[in-house]
């Protein structure tokens, strides 16, 4: 049992208290079996919803995906600290697991340790806002709303241009996916299935940034994969199974076995400005 004064003492108390995340107590001494997440806040805790190498399963997975939710939320705010003591009493935790989960997100730049200062909350502009787990963290967060715009603008600085590129590289494998994406995308539209649509849609997004042939776009790819996963639906018009979208995506395939980067840049563009809420952020394309 946490005591008042350790409480205060780490800056977990009132709004940010550690137990409005409940996190179950757990029998015998091993603590072994992963717990089952409850609460009113558990629509927070999808772990499930896509892998997530860096979290991992179980105790340690489980830890970083409830304190990095905290801290990416505000709950937790800047320069707080986090006593590991406290962290491993409240969860019902070994000092590794503490440990290990900090060491995570420190490496995602939510939080520092320093000798003689202990484990402090960093500023948001420490954190790694490409990390696939804070992108999930903040948008289906109170900070939705600035995640989603910002997945927006960063995907029409990359796509656009990545379709250009991937016109000149003339990979029929590589043009015979996308097109096998697009008619599994069709399918998937006329059987009201928006499952199989989104994993396809991710895929031919994915595909087609490895295919502009740039190591440092491809190296982006996980964030677009990302922004597709956790939007909802509302980052751009491609998510949602509507027949405007899925002619985009199939006049890029066809620029791209042309070899025509304009069109298929164009194309591109025109995608991301399906949906209307997108149109209020960028500007749609010009037709030449």
């Amino acid at each position: 049992m946490m005591t008042s004064a350790r409480s205060a003492d780490s800056g977990l108390t009132g709004p940010g208290d550690l137990n409005r995340y409940p996190f179950p107590q757990a029998s015998g001494s091993d603590r072994a079996a992963a717990p089952v997440w409850e609460g009113p806040d558990v629509d927070l805790s999808r772990a499930g919803r896509r892998p997530a190498g860096s979290r991992g399963r179980g105790l340690h997975g489980q830890l970083v995906q409830q304190l990095g939710q905290m801290i990416v939320s505000g709950d937790l705010g800047a320069d707080r600290p986090l006593v590991p003591e406290e962290i491993g009493q409240r969860f019902e935790v070994s000092r590794t697991v503490v440990r290990e989960s900090l060491r995570v997100l420190e490496a995602k730049g939510l939080v520092s340790a320093r000798p003689n200062v202990g484990t402090r909350v960093r500023p948001v502009s420490d954190w790694n806002l490409l990390d696939p787990d804070i992108i999930e963290w903040r948008a289906f967060g109170p900070h939705r709303d600035d995640q989603r715009r910002e997945l927006t603008e960063l995907r029409w600085m990359i796509e656009p241009l990545a379709a250009r590129l991937a016109a000149g590289h003339g990979r029929e494998d590589a043009q015979t996916r996308l097109a096998d994406m697009v008619e599994i995308m069709g399918h998937a539209l006329a059987q009201g299935d928006a499952i199989t649509f989104g994993r396809a849609d991710a895929e031919f997004h994915g595909l087609l940034i490895q295919l502009a042939g740039n190591r440092m776009l491809d190296h982006l790819s996980g964030i677009v994969a990302s922004a597709l996963q956790v939007s909802g639906g509302l980052v751009s018009g491609c998510e949602r199974p509507t027949d405007a979208s899925l002619a985009q995506h199939a006049r890029i395939v066809d620029a791209l076995g042309a070899g025509d980067g304009a069109s298929a840049e164009s194309a591109m563009r025109q995608l991301l400005t399906v949906h209307p809420d997108v149109e209020r952020v960028v500007p749609a394309p010009r037709e030449h």
